[in-house]
């Protein structure tokens, strides 16, 4: 079977199981297998398919009919330039996230923190963009922090960053000239309207704290300012309609010069305030 066939018997698949951008997915998942870049694919989709390539081309695209994110199966995804190992023990870092790091950047730091770091790409993408930096990056699941240290090394930031278990604060120390989080925050009653690839497949204690979704934002903003610098920020993603609580737990909390930016959809999605 020449490729052409096979990405359209493919796109077909996918487009049946509901998948969105089903073209799209279905170049990803030849580039993938074929080890090739992606706009790579265009000039090859005359040539044949080895049956080996065939068949593993075809498993790909049957679980990603099955609504397994796709960064799951090529085991990457781009973030902020660079490319991050991903699993199902990590969310999959998305592309509003990115915001929260323009945020980190506009002001020069020389120490980060990052709570509930995940696949790390937050922290590793900041300290990428910021040499002379250094960062620590907590996560309660250790499957998450296996996942950070291989993104960390393969980044070269392992003299820069330092990752450990944590719940939250109880085993951070030192002080810190900026705080990043982008915590669990989606509410109970949301779960089951959350697409397969999310709520099947992506970690629950990772997207969700139970209740209103703002007990992470609640303990973080509580505490931050005891591991803050003087005049130092704290900086959060928020999710849908979140940003009047979450400033108002900021203005409770003594927080100065408050702001909410809004990302590429014209969302709110992060809060930021320098230390009460």
């Amino acid at each position: 079977m020449i490729a052409q066939a096979a990405l359209v018997l493919a796109s077909r698949r996918l487009a049946e199981a509901g998948v969105e951008g089903a073209p799209r997915d279905a170049r990803r998942l030849l580039a993938h297998v074929l080890g090739v870049e992606l706009g790579r694919v265009t000039l090859i989709t005359q040539d044949d398919l080895s049956e080996h390539d065939q068949t593993l081309f075809e498993k790909a695209v049957e679980r990603r009919a099955l609504r397994e994110p796709l960064s799951h199966i090529t085991g990457t995804r781009e973030f902020y330039g660079r490319v991050f190992t991903v699993t199902s023990d990590v969310l999959d870092p998305r592309p509003d996230t990115e915001l929260l790091v323009d945020v980190a950047l506009r002001t020069p730091f020389h120490r980060v923190l990052d709570l509930g770091t995940g696949s790390g790409c937050i922290l590793l993408s900041v300290l990428s963009e910021q040499p002379e930096a250094t960062g620590v990056g907590v996560d309660l699941s250790e499957k998450a922090l296996a996942v950070a240290d291989r993104n960390m090394q393969n980044l070269g930031l392992s003299e820069r960053a330092t990752l450990r278990q944590s719940n939250w604060w109880d085993n951070v120390e030192g002080t810190f000239d900026l705080i990043l989080s982008n915590p669990p925050y989606i509410r109970e009653d949301e779960m089951a309207d959350l697409s397969p690839e999310v709520q099947e497949w992506e970690p629950h204690l990772a997207l969700t704290p139970g209740g209103d979704g703002l007990a992470a934002y609640r303990e973080i903003i509580d505490k931050a300012a005891m591991y803050l610098n003087p005049n130092s920020r704290l900086a959060v993603e928020i999710g849908a309609e979140q940003d009047q609580q979450v400033a108002n737990l900021f203005k409770s909390a003594g927080y100065r010069d408050i702001f909410v930016e809004r990302d590429m959809n014209e969302k709110d999605r992060v809060v930021c305030g320098r230390r009460p």
